[in-house]
């Protein structure tokens, strides 16, 4: 293996590495939230995830290691086709909640997954751990050829790349080394499959949805230096998808969203472990067209978890099962690895966007429960997940979401530092180099300080977001006003000696705006600053609100509101601006009587979305002149 491999490991798995390498992201131990909104989701988080039970969880992969299981598996997804695929997420969970809080109960339960899931490799005897239905006969079907045996289980490397991701996981982000060699000893059975399959086969297989094996195939080639890892990555990359996105051509319409995404993950990963420019380009525009083309205002994409027409967003408003969180989950993921390649403010204005206004929302507030899909049809409302009932994939991506809310707030480039996103949190950097804190009620707030306790001699750059005025933000040392200008990549950059004690001082003045759908039709949202505004409608005939054990529990099956007797506004876009005014003493608050019909809705008052929780709401409205 490569020398100082688990610090190199460390370095490439929170930034990608590449000859056009700009920043590094610091590790979850280096950065602590301090209370607000942020810390407040943790925690509720933190609650859900030692709500699972690790035997539960680990049974279906027993089971196909011809083990006896210690616990019953759980219901719903994980007895219906896709068992095991929480058991992999509930690894990364751990390893985040553990680097994050330093929560013992999880490094104890993470240990304890490892050790078991360890059993099941040995029993296996050929590398394999995974809960998939029939294992022993699917990959022997398909080492021999029959690739198309693949469709007739539930996804079945989307269910095993969990495994992969989570012993990954562990041994990157919660530094066990006791998972290394099981996750090696997984990709060489992976490689095994690769190896065995022409091209055509591999493509053939890779039409069905395989989440990001090419991306954690790519992390073992960096670990270890061994290129079988590489060439795997690149089989493992479905070139139906990615050889368009290399000539920059979307071709995206109509595919299912988040069997793509993953693979652009694994595309921009291997580009960074092997400098290719083509993965890159590819990566690069898909980011490009979702985010631009293809996403509504809280960040989220797809309807009925497919991508709709870049011209017809008339299915996003009509249907319940709107934007899929795993989906925004994962372009969080592509978006940070893109930011830390090419510094471009656009990208962390994408990834504040997302994570205010769709991930955060995406948990219900003190009580616990991920929602799947996000309705935009005005009236609708959110199901939300159970411990004991509900085991989806964004189930799955959900117990990781809200425990690593500290990532990318930061990021370094040699002496420099980067201030990325406005979360009152601490760092406290490894090497002795950067000791800050930054101390904020935002966006409560349109403010935030940093306190410096230690300092390199390096500048600090601070992100000027797109939805500050042009002129507008301020920055002072010591109350002391600077004069700033903004760089070519949307960047204030501060250089002095700093020194302890020093103080900045960063305003960031909000403003109402709206935000028309992507195909320019008449629905508009209401946005201040970086946040979403929506209104809360009623709580009435929400049935399924907590879910069942149902396959589909996790689509809200309530009642539809008829869309022409939802609320409407009247006016052109800067009118109902003017006639919008803030509730005095409540500076997130914002009152709509004067411009929205019928008079029954003349009370609804706009609020940040993320402080809906529970209650049909409406967050698009139809604007009629």
């Amino acid at each position: 293996m490569k020398k100082h491999w688990l610090t190199f490991l460390l370095s490439t798995m929170a930034l990608g590495t590449s000859a056009q390498t700009r920043l590094q992201s610091f590790t979850l131990q280096e950065v602590t939230l301090l209370p607000g909104i942020f810390k407040s989701a943790q925690t509720t988080d933190q609650h859900y995830i030692m709500a699972l039970d690790p035997d539960r969880l680990l049974s279906p992969y027993f089971r196909e290691g011809g083990l006896p299981a210690k616990a019953a598996p759980y219901e719903n997804w994980e007895s219906m086709g896709l068992d095991g695929h929480i058991g992999g997420h509930y690894l990364s969970a751990l390893s985040l909640l553990y680097a994050s809080t330093g929560d013992k109960e999880a490094l104890r339960r993470l240990d304890y997954m490892i050790a078991e899931l360890a059993k099941v490799q040995q029993a296996n005897g050929n590398g394999y751990i995974g809960g998939v239905p029939g294992s022993k006969a699917l990959w022997n079907d398909i080492l021999q050829g029959k690739v198309n045996a693949i469709t007739h289980r539930w996804v079945p490397f989307y269910n095993i790349h969990k495994v992969y991701a989570g012993l990954r996981d562990a041994y990157s982000i919660a530094g066990r080394k006791e998972a290394l060699p099981m996750l090696v000893k997984l990709s060489d059975w992976m490689v095994g499959i690769s190896e065995a399959l022409t091209d055509e086969q591999m493509e053939t297989m890779l039409k069905t949805e395989h989440g990001g094996v090419n991306e954690v195939l790519a992390d073992v080639y960096v670990i270890t230096g061994n290129k079988k890892y590489l060439a795997a990555a690149r089989k493992f990359s479905h070139k139906a998808i990615l050889e368009p996105l290399e000539k920059e051509q979307d071709k995206l319409t109509g595919l299912h969203a988040n069997t793509q995404i993953p693979k652009v993950i694994g595309f921009k990963r291997i580009a960074d472990a092997d400098g290719d420019t083509d993965y890159n380009r590819a990566a690069r525009f898909f980011w490009q067209t979702v985010v631009n083309n293809r996403s509504v205002a809280i960040g989220g994409n797809s309807v009925g978890e497919h991508f709709n027409p870049v011209d017809n967003y008339s299915a996003m408003i009509t249907a319940v099962d709107g934007p899929e969180t795993c989906n925004t989950y994962n372009m969080l993921k592509l978006t940070k690895a893109l930011f830390l390649s090419d510094a471009q403010q656009t990208y962390m204005d994408y990834y504040e966007r997302a994570l205010y206004n769709h991930i955060l929302a995406s948990q219900l507030a003190d009580k616990g429960g991920f929602a799947y899909h996000t309705p935009m049809r005005p009236g609708h409302y959110r199901v939300y997940s159970q411990p004991l009932t509900s085991m989806w994939c964004c189930v799955g991506t959900g117990i990781e979401n809200h425990v690593k809310y500290n990532d990318i707030i930061y990021a370094k480039n040699n002496n420099d530092l980067y201030i990325n996103l406005f979360i009152a949190s601490e760092l406290n950097s490894k090497d002795g180099k950067w000791k800050i804190s930054q101390q904020t009620a935002f966006p409560q707030t349109d403010s935030t300080t940093i306190l410096i306790s230690k300092a390199d001699k390096g500048k600090i750059y601070i992100r000027y977001p797109e939805w500050v005025t042009n002129g507008a933000l301020t920055v002072s040392v010591n109350n002391q006003p600077l004069a700033i200008q903004k760089n070519g990549v949307g960047y204030v950059a501060l250089s002095r000696n700093w020194k302890k004690g020093d103080r900045i001082t960063i305003k960031l003045p909000m403003h109402k705006s709206m935000e028309q759908l992507p195909d320019k039709s008449g629905y508009y949202a209401f946005k201040y600053g970086p946040l979403v505004l929506a209104a809360k409608i009623d709580t009435n005939e929400m049935t399924g609100l907590m879910a069942d054990t149902g396959r589909f529990s996790q689509i809200p099956p309530g009642k539809k509101y008829p869309l022409e007797e939802m609320p409407s506004l009247k006016g052109s876009p800067e009118t109902i601006l003017s006639g919008i005014q803030q509730v005095e003493g409540q500076p997130l608050s914002f009152r709509i009587k004067d411009v929205v019909y019928p008079a029954k809705y003349q009370d609804l008052v706009l609020i940040p979305f993320y402080q809906v929780n529970a209650a049909r709401y409406q967050l698009y409205w139809p604007v009629k002149k």
